[in-house]
């Protein structure tokens, strides 16, 4: 059957009854493109406008897990997404964050609005990717990568019209999205600066991400003109004592004209024609005016430099009598010291007195640099991110780039593209000039594929495939000829049992062997014998000042079970250090709330490591203030958690003179927790 072209643009016209939309709001022809292929992918999908979409969110569970993940995602995005609501307060609106996948995980707004959104679920723990929600600001910006407004029927689904949403995507100083925030209100409510808010607390959130980044590198702020910088039209460039640059926010990139992998091959000399030592010797003085550099194509900035003086002073003193030299000619900064000397690096700076991990890091010191991949299991927070930059520092590739991909975070559809990179028109959607993949920004350097067991095993194979040619075709090239081939350097982690996958036929037995020459499981943190020493160092690192932890602290601690494991201790003690400034404890008081809830709640069992430490006097005496909060215990070989922890109860109470509220607090758990157990233990 033939359709006649008018009878086709009628069609059209009824299938896309957004059109008017763009015109309305005046909006540019680049939006009604990037709604008409969202539209086409949802199509594709198979999605349908007026069926009752999936409305479930994430069990308590799974949303705890993905919480976990992005926590500090939230610490940078909580003060800002405050800030946004503040200036859009009582206009029928929310603010969202949602993670790289487009799960919700942190929503504020007007409560009779966010009890309206609710009827859509647009609530933490539910998913508002394309896949599951249709065309949408937040899914349609984690395809696009870029800010993108939803208005009305412009959204996919006949359910979601009543909202406009405005969101822009949250990428890290290495250009990977780390999650998205958006501002959505009822559609009679739209104002055309609401996405200038947005995009202006994207790179807020950005920008102290970057700056967290590299707290101890030297961090560059420069425009063409001085009264911005110190404002989010600056641009920040993060650079190495030898001159390499390794972090850039996007304002920088757009004042620069570059991308971030173009940026990263330049150094100082030959993207701002100066070195570190002269800029270390300008700024020595807190009341140095901005430096006038030019640019590789030769255009005049002002640089502002910020970097811990002490650190960086030999630097100047290396590199300082040849500030003079001309860009053309490299300079060289070998023995330049590393950033915070005095700070362990590498696989050094993960041993805290733990024999296991001591022994972890033995072992993966003898394949180091010998084209032995690694696999690191454990559970979700024990720190494999954490060993793998480790792993990366200690090796010969240190110098060259750390590329970690999180398996589980990027979507179905976008994990093969965003692996392999693909060629200009290789999908609807796709970049202009096509895009590099995360294998290829890797070359020369470590790729870290975190939650390998997520991959979806239709693209197990592909990986296999480059992994023994170690060549890599983009996606849509249209010949091998485009292969290109790649040096590096393979560490995978996995909190899944890979052996069970494997018989359930979810993942391929030969890739397993292929990523398994040398696996090792990271201990939980309940697990490991140095939580004092551990978060002495995470206390020393975050705090600005001397600070240390008071007993009751260092007493709840211990007792604490710890399920989010070493990233829950550094978000606790981070915020606990922020909380205490200005003081020289850590007291209750500093914790977060939902630490304390928790223990207080009745999930602060015993932690048995801090038992068995107990029994030990010359670890009891340490100066960390983790003493035992009762007299040390008898053996606890061959005994049961429960009977270990009775006893501490039991002990604990005649410490107290029976005071159940005094043993408590001593034991860093809830009343309610001592009469559970002895109530228990009298029934058995």
């Amino acid at each position: 059957m033939t359709v006649s072209p008018h009878t086709a643009r009628s069609r059209r016209a009824i299938d896309e009854p957004y059109r008017p939309i763009a015109a309305a709001l005046q909006l540019p022809p680049e939006h009604v493109t990037t709604i008409d292929q969202s539209h086409e992918r949802c199509a594709t999908l198979g999605l349908s406008r007026f069926e009752q979409p999936d409305l479930s969110p994430l069990g308590r569970a799974d949303l705890t897990v993905t919480r976990e993940r992005n926590l500090r995602l939230h610490a940078h995005a909580a003060p800002v997404m405050e800030m946004l609501f503040e200036q859009i307060v009582q206009t029928q609106s929310m603010v969202v964050l949602c993670d790289a996948t487009g799960t919700i995980l942190h929503s504020i707004g007007d409560d009779d609005f966010l009890s309206r959104a609710s009827k859509v679920a647009l609530a933490p723990g539910v998913n508002w990717s394309e896949q599951a929600k249709g065309t949408n600001a937040i899914g349609t910006a984690l395809v696009a990568e870029t800010p993108t407004l939803v208005h009305a029927d412009e959204h996919f689904m006949h359910a979601n019209h009543f909202l406009t949403c405005s969101a822009a995507p949250i990428l890290d100083p290495r250009g990977n999205i780390l999650g998205v925030l958006d501002v959505t209100g009822d559609q009679r409510s739209y104002h055309q600066h609401t996405m200038a808010l947005v995009r202006m607390s994207a790179r807020m959130i950005e920008n102290h991400w970057l700056s967290d980044d590299f707290r101890h590198v030297m961090r560059l702020h420069f425009h063409t003109r001085a009264e911005f910088i110190g404002t989010l039209m600056e641009g920040i460039l993060a650079v190495t004592p030898d001159g390499k640059i390794v972090g850039a926010n996007r304002s920088a990139l757009d004042q620069l004209a570059m991308s971030g992998a173009a940026v990263r091959m330049h150094s100082l000399p030959s993207l701002l024609g100066t070195t570190v030592g002269a800029l270390v010797e300008h700024f020595r003085s807190p009341l140095a005016t901005p430096l006038i550099a030019r640019t590789a194509d030769n255009r005049q900035v002002h640089v502002m430099a910020r970097f811990n003086f002490p650190a960086w002073h030999s630097t100047a003193g290396s590199d300082g009598a040849s500030d003079a030299r001309p860009p053309s000619m490299p300079q060289r900064v070998a023995a330049a010291p590393r950033v915070a000397a005095a700070e362990p690096i590498g696989l050094a700076a993960l041993t805290t007195g733990d024999a296991q991990m001591a022994a972890i890091a033995a072992k993966v010191r003898r394949v180091i640099d010998r084209d032995i991949p690694i696999l690191i299991l454990g559970e979700t927070g024990t720190g494999k991110e954490l060993l793998a930059r480790a792993i990366h520092q200690e090796s010969q590739r240190a110098r060259q780039p750390f590329i970690a991909v999180n398996c589980a975070s990027i979507p179905d559809t976008l994990i093969e593209s965003e692996l392999f990179g693909y060629e200009e028109g290789a999908f609807t959607g796709a970049r202009r000039k096509g895009a590099v993949g995360k294998i290829l920004q890797a070359d020369g350097g470590t790729l870290f594929l975190d939650e390998i067991g997520d991959m979806p095993i239709a693209l197990q194979a592909h990986l296999l495939r480059v992994l023994q040619e170690r060549q890599v075709v983009p996606l849509g090239a249209s010949s091998s000829n485009k292969a290109v081939t790649v040096d590096i350097a393979i560490v995978c982690a996995t909190h899944r049992n890979l052996r069970e996958m494997i018989a359930a036929q979810t993942f391929r037995e030969d890739l397993y062997y292929r990523l398994n020459g040398l696996a090792v499981r990271l201990p939980a943190l309940r697990e490991r014998s140095d939580l004092a020493a551990l978060a002495e160092r995470i206390v020393e690192r975050e705090a600005s000042r001397s600070l240390t932890l008071s007993s009751e602290v260092a007493a709840l601690l211990s007792r604490c079970p710890w399920p989010g494991n070493v990233r829950q201790l550094f978000n606790v003690l981070r915020t606990a250090c922020v909380m205490a400034a200005g003081e020289r404890t850590i007291r209750r008081e500093h914790l977060p709330d939902d630490f304390l809830d928790d223990i207080d709640a009745g999930g602060g069992a015993v932690n048995v490591a801090a038992l068995r430490r107990s029994e030990t006097p010359a670890v009891a005496a340490t100066t960390t203030g983790f003493e035992p909060a009762a007299p040390p215990v008898e053996s606890t070989a061959g005994r049961s958690l429960d009977d270990i922890e009775i006893d501490a109860i039991r002990r604990a109470l005649d410490a107290a003179g029976g005071n159940i509220s005094e043993a408590a607090k001593r034991l860093g758990i809830s009343r309610n927790t001592i009469y559970r157990k002895l109530r228990w233990k009298a029934k058995g």
